[in-house]
């Protein structure tokens, strides 16, 4: 294997396990729980999804020439503020799942078809019809997109019936039980008090 075609399997684990979580994340959730927003601006589950599946069929067909799907709520003639952050009730769970498959296929094969090197421009980047990017930048930015969004996701599963964690491609969670987790919340929840001068 060469050298560029390592770095390109480094790169391609690394998204897969972000994706991976993302998908894992919902699994198990009622239709009610994967869609429900848990924060004042209504991050939810399944729209998290939603908006990375975008990212990925954004990036991988745009900046190299290449049409995005029809249904991509980027490219509506004029696309509502956040349409690519939350289900529709006619939106379902299958169907935003299998475009983030559907996504990932186009970035795959993308990364198999050009070399890292390969030139494309990405239009929503700066002014004058964007900026000039490789398909090596473009994946670094497809890849922290996609960690950054599994660790809002990861936090709302949390939220929504305590299950937290990649235990199905690794973390470094401690191995406790639920009063060991209570005493420890208990005492970052003092410590931050007691910075704060709310404890003597």
């Amino acid at each position: 294997m060469t050298g560029a075609d390592q770095l390109k399997a480094d790169l391609r684990t690394y998204l897969q396990e972000g994706r991976d979580v993302l998908l894992l994340k919902a699994e198990g959730l009622s239709e009610y729980d994967v869609r429900r927003p848990l924060t004042p601006t209504g991050t939810n589950v399944l729209g998290v999804i939603k908006h990375v599946a975008g990212v990925e069929e954004g990036y991988a067909t745009v900046p190299f020439g290449r049409s995005p799907g029809p249904a991509h709520p980027w490219f509506l003639a004029d696309p509502e503020d956040n349409v690519d952050m939350w289900a529709t009730p006619g939106e379902s769970r299958e169907e935003i799942l299998a475009g983030y498959r559907r996504a990932w296929e186009r970035t795959d094969a993308l990364l198999a078809e050009l070399p890292l090197d390969a030139v494309g421009r990405v239009p929503w980047w700066g002014p004058d019809g964007g900026a000039e990017v490789t398909l090596h930048r473009v994946l670094i930015h497809v890849i922290a997109e996609t960690h950054r969004h599994a660790g809002h996701v990861d936090v709302v599963r949390e939220l929504i019936d305590g299950v937290v964690g990649n235990q199905e491609v690794g973390d470094n969670l401690p191995d406790r039980d639920a009063a060991w987790w209570r005493e420890y919340r208990d005492r970052v929840e003092h410590a931050a008090q007691e910075a704060a001068g709310e404890r003597s």
